[in-house]
């Protein structure tokens, strides 16, 4: 490419700031960099040292205390989980602070075997356990109608592990729900969400995976009936009040990380991954859907970074890693194209979906911000012999 081809595409492109501590850049979603080139995921993590983590495991303990069933004759709360490490630490937690939680798993697409072992091994820490499958025909044109419509192969997943939890609440008469981390404390979001220590109804429509396409806007498409997206609906507002459902962040009260969540895990059964995960950083994260790696390499495509650059910022900003070690990390294994993930081939993880791999890097290139990718003379998007892409000032974070 000559040097005025390539000053006049540059013109078309996106500058993409980051954060100066962490590797965040500027296209993440409710993403803030303040003035000193910091984000807001690094101030929320800077402002834990301020938490007062013993008073607010007593505040937990009020809360816990409110929700116990005292006459034992129902479940003291609902515990969502996959079976991953961080499944793993709610429910010791649970179990710790003397509660009888009910676990709750909404089956993930595209089970993987080590998924499996891990839901066994959540079972064995001693819990009761209800795993609710949604019907696999109408659960696969839900992965096609998502991928193809908003690039989110994983949209039903991403809704039903927050609308089936809310639905048992419901139905079993158990108004505690226990959940994980906050996601916009954690990795960077609106100041409001940041600070809340209760999930509810608002913060589901607004970060629940919903992205923009209502379970309303289905009905009709590749013949979906309303009574094929019940799994897929909350509760209505009268349900929700008469129950009084309340979802709580264990990540409010306790100092939330992944790595404790592992060892913690890795001490009761916990299995890992036998490598690093493709397109990933580390090996005990989003082991139980063959999926996951199409899904995070759509968010590349989008925003310009991936799985990766989650992993090694969340480790930054521990000082577990350098920045020049963790943009080192990142621009060995972000972004790559999903040929397989945890070992199964794309062909495999398409067929039953009926889509070619052919058809998939078309709907790949489709969702491509090209803004942020180098592109031809001609505006085509330049892919090398394995087909990944190369993002502009991809070295100059």
């Amino acid at each position: 490419m000559s040097t005025s081809s390539t000053t006049e595409q540059m013109k078309n492109k996106t500058l993409i700031k980051y954060c100066v501590r962490c590797a965040l850049p500027s296209t993440k979603p409710d993403l803030f960099i303040d003035d000193e080139g910091v984000c807001n995921a690094c101030r929320n993590y800077e402002n834990r040292k301020s938490v007062d983590w013993d008073r607010r495991l007593e505040e937990l303990k009020v809360v816990l205390e409110k929700y116990r069933c005292k006459d034992h004759s129902n479940y003291d709360c609902i515990i969502p989980v996959s079976g991953g490490k961080d499944s793993h630490y709610q429910a010791l937690r649970m179990l710790e602070c003397g509660m009888n939680p009910l676990c709750v798993t909404a089956t993930t697409c595209d089970l993987s075997p080590i998924g499996r072992k891990n839901i066994e091994s959540l079972k064995n820490l001693g819990v009761d356990y209800i795993e609710y499958t949604t019907n696999p025909i109408v659960r696969r044109k839900l992965n096609r109608i998502g991928l193809m419509q908003v690039g989110d192969i994983s949209w039903p997943e991403h809704v039903s592990i927050f609308t089936i939890p809310f639905r048992i609440s419901v139905q079993m008469n158990i108004p505690l729900i226990i959940w994980g981390e906050n996601a916009q404390n954690e990795y960077g979001g609106p100041s409001q969400a940041v600070q809340s220590k209760v999930l509810d109804r608002r913060w589901l429509e607004e970060f629940g995976g919903m992205l923009g396409l209502r379970v309303s806007d289905l009905v009709g498409l590749e013949g979906l009936r309303p009574r094929d997206l019940v799994p897929f609906t909350y509760p209505s507002g009268d349900d929700l009040e008469r129950v009084g459902v309340t979802g709580i962040y264990l990540g409010y009260y306790y100092a939330w990380d992944s790595l404790t969540n592992v060892i913690m895990g890795q001490a009761h059964g916990f299995t890992t991954y036998d490598k690093i995960i493709e397109g990933s950083a580390c090996n005990y994260e989003n082991l139980d859907n063959h999926q996951t790696g199409i899904h995070d390499y759509f968010k590349f495509l989008k925003f310009g970074f991936g799985r990766a650059t989650d992993i090694a910022s969340h480790h930054c900003r521990r000082g577990r890693l350098t920045r020049q070690d963790a943009l080192n990390v990142i621009r060995m294994h972000d972004g790559k194209f999903p040929w397989t993930y945890l070992g199964k081939p794309l062909a495999d993880i398409l067929k039953p979906l009926e889509i070619s791999v052919d058809e998939f890097i078309k709907i790949c290139d489709r969702f491509t911000n090209k803004k942020i990718f180098v592109t031809d003379a001609r505006g085509n998007l330049v892919k090398d012999k394995d087909g990944n892409l190369t993002k502009i000032l991809y070295d100059n974070p």
